[in-house]
């Protein structure tokens, strides 16, 4: 989906910041409509169906969070949260409930256009998808999920069954920030716990090990700390 067919709902209670964001995006040839309130924002998603949400947390008459829930009953929008929110609680629950990436303002609008067409790539991946069990490639790595197989360029990549568990989760969602409850939820179950956070942390290490990545400048996953991953789709992609 290229720029100029995207439409954009901005769910912002401050003019100031709502006005800027809106110019920018629009220079860029993005169509973007604005909300100063929750409900005026569920309304525009209903009439107008947009495909990506920036939404702030701090509304005056509903809570972000109460939002995304609303949308993830019935909606895949994406989701992308900008908020002066920035502790790791309120992180961690918004990407538990839906939400697809979390910006803290202030933010420059070079790191939001980014996500956006990371947003955007996510979304033409998703669209042309057939089955979970075709080849995909993401940059030099070829995953095979009917033969387990991992190759990064013509190296075929050896990894154990969690690890596979692991990196396939994020490689189907790449660019989008995965918290490390949802991860172990996805690998052990409902059940797991903090036994199995810590797995995946050991898991994680070898997992970028393999890939030969170097943990103080990495190329695919990024560790948001506190939060959860990242498979990133571009080497030296913006991060918060």
């Amino acid at each position: 989906m290229r720029e100029n067919e995207t439409k954009i709902l901005l769910i912002e209670d401050e003019k100031g910041i709502s006005n800027f964001i809106c110019s920018s995006l629009e220079m860029e040839g993005y169509t973007v409509l604005s909300a100063e309130s929750g409900m005026a924002g569920l309304a525009l998603i209903e009439a107008e169906k947009p495909d990506i949400l920036l939404l702030d947390l701090g509304l005056p008459d509903l809570d972000g969070l109460d939002i995304i829930r609303k949308i993830r009953r019935t909606d895949e929008l994406r989701i992308i949260v900008i908020s002066a929110r920035d502790r790791e609680m309120d992180k961690v629950q918004a990407l538990d409930l839906g939400a697809d990436d979390y910006l803290t303002k202030p933010f420059g609008m070079s790191e939001l256009k980014a996500r956006l067409r990371t947003a955007l790539r996510h979304m033409d991946r998703k669209r042309d998808k057939k089955t979970d069990t075709e080849v995909f490639k993401i940059r030099d790595l070829t995953i095979d999920p009917v033969r387990h197989i991992v190759k990064q360029g013509d190296r075929e990549i050896h990894f154990t069954q969690n690890e596979y568990k692991s990196f396939v989760v994020l490689a189907r969602n790449c660019g989008k920030v995965l918290t490390y409850d949802y991860l172990t939820r996805q690998i052990w179950g409902p059940y797991s716990g903090k036994s199995e956070r810590q797995i995946l942390r050991v898991n994680m290490v070898s997992i970028r090990r393999k890939l030969g990545e170097d943990p103080a400048n990495p190329k695919y996953i990024m560790n948001e700390f506190g939060i959860g991953y990242r498979f990133m789709e571009e080497d030296g992609e913006s991060e918060e």
